[in-house]
């Protein structure tokens, strides 16, 4: 090898190690998913409230359980809920064959009712007592709170509730909000249907006292939309 292609090929050592160094350090990192702005403000915290309500972290929620508009042709007329259980979503019916679409968790208690019944009473910042079989089937969990629970953050109906009636009387299901924002989408231990706090806040808001409801024992007929 020749003085000049020995110099050549040394001095060129330093720039081919470096390539391969360079290129061991550029591999891919996984890139987070891009979080739309709206639902950021929409889940955001919101503390003018009696008790302030969190944000939520909604890039670690599926976003088929973001409160949505959806085209919708299942039963109910404009202005009335309907809950699908099984799908967990609960829909308010909107005018032109679309409906507001809201993520829910699933209590025991949520399966277990069908049919008709109106909203016969709202609160805010409810007040919460576990049920007598609530008690005997987990005494160490909810015997503590057998004579009542006041509204706040550690309540489990959360920020509002919706109680529902039919023919007068209470049905015992309730449609409210929760401290346990992850088990939205989720089929829970106990409860009714549970929706996010800033959900059951905005249902709330939307709809009054007599409002139809129904509540479905298999899935809605539906296709997801654009928007929000």
């Amino acid at each position: 090898m020749s003085t000049l292609s020995r110099r050549a090929f040394v001095a060129g050592m330093p720039f081919t190690l470096a390539a391969c160094a360079s290129g061991r350090m550029a591999s891919p990192v996984p890139q987070t998913p891009r979080v739309d702005p709206a639902y950021v403000a929409m889940y955001a915290a919101i503390p003018d409230e009696p008790f302030p309500v969190p944000a939520i972290d909604v890039s670690r929620i599926d976003p088929r359980f973001l409160r949505q508009v959806v085209t919708y042709s299942g039963p109910g007329r404009p202005g009335s809920i309907v809950v699908s259980p099984s799908d967990r979503f609960l829909f308010l019916v909107q005018e032109g064959g679309t409906a507001l679409r809201y993520g829910c968790g699933v209590g025991k208690a949520g399966f277990d009712y069908q049919g008709e019944a109106i909203v016969g009473r709202k609160a805010e910042w409810p007040r919460w007592t576990p049920t007598p079989n609530m008690i005997s089937l987990e005494p160490e969990r909810y015997g503590p709170f057998k004579d009542g629970l006041e509204g706040g953050l550690r309540n489990p109906l959360g920020a509002r509730a919706l109680y529902l009636y039919r023919d007068g009387r209470d049905t015992l299901y309730r449609i409210h909000g929760t401290n346990e924002p992850d088990s939205i989408g989720r089929s829970v231990s106990s409860g009714c249907i549970r929706l996010f706090n800033q959900d059951i806040i905005d249902l709330h808001r939307r709809v009054p006292v007599r409002t139809s409801v129904v509540v479905l024992s298999g899935p809605a007929p539906l296709e997801p939309e654009a928007g929000v």
